[in-house]
């Protein structure tokens, strides 16, 4: 277990969720089988490796316990099966309109204002999604589209019900809403079969993208606002496109260079060095009381 966070830890916590959850397309790209059985057999691993951390799971079945598991669920599925139905882009960009929800929900359930300078970082930062996507964005299916919108609400919903749990353990919530996905999955998992050399997929997807990057997420959503816990992960869909190419070679367009620079650009601007900052200023005012 991880001792208490500094809210500059809790920061770095979240841009290693990103990173750990940028591997999934790569992953998934050695993955042969069908998309929900993939999403429930990575949610059944991530349930042993997330419960052998718990030790003891703290299961209290409250309102807010559930809730964050049915979201969690709920994202998971409606991700993949958008992702199935329309454009990689298109289920990314409209997923990751999520930060707009958690601002405008955040405050009536968590009682967290959002500012005007977050606000602006918020259209920032999907516009410069949208330049990432430029040339990928197509109108395509339209309820794909709208399972991918859907799947946003849910993020943002998960963020904040993981949020709400600041005071207890949110990582029960994602251990119970792998259990659930992994059930749901269980007809699409017996109807076939893993490809060859599929497993080794599965097992980092399981471990890494979705077991320790939750707990992660788990441990930093305590330390953070939920705005924050939705719109620093954002750097996730950038640094997808970096794997593939240093791995395949396919190279990011110019648009999606320029897009993800403001995406990168507004996160260091709103986030690190602020925190950065407090933490040199605190360290300074520690060595000066130890002079003294």
């Amino acid at each position: 277990m991880f001792a208490k966070l500094s809210r500059t830890q809790a920061i770095f916590f979240l841009i290693l969720t990103a990173v750990l959850w940028s591997f999934g397309g790569l992953l998934i790209k050695i993955v042969t089988w069908n998309p929900i059985a993939i999403a429930g057999m990575r949610s059944a691993i991530a349930s042993i490796f997330i419960l052998i951390y718990l030790r003891r799971p703290r299961l209290n079945w409250t309102k807010n316990q559930i809730l964050g598991a049915l979201f969690y669920s709920a994202t998971v599925i409606l991700f993949v099966y958008a992702t199935k139905k329309t454009t990689a882009a298109n289920a990314i960009l409209l997923q990751y309109s999520a930060p707009i929800y958690v601002a405008l929900l955040g405050h009536r359930i968590l009682g967290e204002k959002t500012s005007r300078l977050d606000w602006i970082i918020i259209f920032t930062v999907i516009g410069g999604m949208m330049l990432f996507f430029f040339d990928q964005f197509q109108i395509g299916n339209v309820l794909g589209n709208i399972v991918a919108i859907m799947s946003g609400v849910t993020f943002a919903l998960l963020t904040i019900y993981l949020r709400s749990q600041k005071d207890a353990s949110p990582l029960e919530s994602v251990l119970m809403g792998n259990i659930l996905t992994a059930l749901i999955a269980i007809p699409f998992m017996l109807t076939s079969a893993p490809g060859e050399g599929s497993w080794l997929g599965l097992i980092l997807l399981g471990l890494f993208q979705i077991g320790l990057a939750y707990i992660l997420y788990s441990i930093a959503i305590k330390y953070v606002t939920a705005l924050e816990g939705s719109l620093i992960p954002i750097i996730e869909p950038i640094l997808n496109p970096i794997w593939v190419f240093l791995a395949l070679g396919e190279k990011p367009s110019q648009w999606a260079l320029i897009g993800g620079s403001i995406i990168i650009l507004a996160m260091i601007f709103r986030y690190l060095l602020p925190a950065l900052k407090n933490k040199r200023v605190k360290t300074q005012t520690a060595d000066s009381e130890l002079f003294h």
